[in-house]
């Protein structure tokens, strides 16, 4: 007969998510996520295989968990504009907010210190970077439609532009005590829309 397991996976693999994002990959060991998590190792590695396994299914867990709310934001009906403004001012708002400020965003931090040398958590963060790209996208095409934002504005370069920005001001963020800088990026670059 099989042994039921003593711990909850689901909050397990949370609390996981919360301790790769204040600590990052590298500077969490199989020992830290032991203690961590208050689970034995051989449990953990028959639930979620490696550190890396571990911090990849971390990864899904906080783009299924965050990413709904930009979609939201930017899907919804009536003015587009106002939408992509609040999502970005959002951004800034959590970037320059404690405790969000220290440990910055996961799929940023995922970015800088896994992507570059590990090409399927490269794919991962450009599935993300997309996605959000996408969504900004289609919100300044319906701006433009809407008479929003002027005719002579590409949305999918404003796209780009916006989401580069929102994911650095999550690395200026994490990196700076002045929370104005962040947030006066944020509108300089929002003063692009009009």
């Amino acid at each position: 007969m099989a042994r039921t397991k003593e711990f909850d996976p689901d909050a397990a693999l949370q609390s996981a998510l919360e301790l790769f994002w204040r600590r990052g990959y590298e500077a969490t060991s199989m020992s830290d996520l032991v203690e961590h998590l208050g689970i034995g190792r051989a449990s953990l590695y028959a639930t979620f295989g490696n550190k890396r396994e571990l911090y990849l299914k971390a990864l899904e867990r906080y783009q299924q968990t965050h990413g709904p709310q930009v979609l939201r934001e930017l899907s919804q009906p009536g003015p587009a504009l106002p939408a992509v403004r609040r999502a970005v001012r959002r951004f800034a708002a959590e970037a320059a907010a404690e405790p969000s400020r220290t440990s910055g965003c996961f799929v940023t931090n995922t970015a800088s210190e896994l992507a570059p040398h590990d090409p399927a958590v490269a794919r991962r963060v450009q599935q993300s970077w997309d996605s959000v790209e996408t969504l900004l996208h289609s919100a300044l095409v319906r701006a433009q439609a809407q008479g929003e934002l002027p005719e002579d504005r590409d949305p999918l370069a404003l796209a780009r532009m916006l989401l580069v920005l929102m994911q650095g001001l999550r690395v200026v963020g994490k990196a700076s005590a002045d929370p104005a800088r962040v947030r006066d990026a944020a509108e300089q670059a929002l003063a692009l829309l009009d």
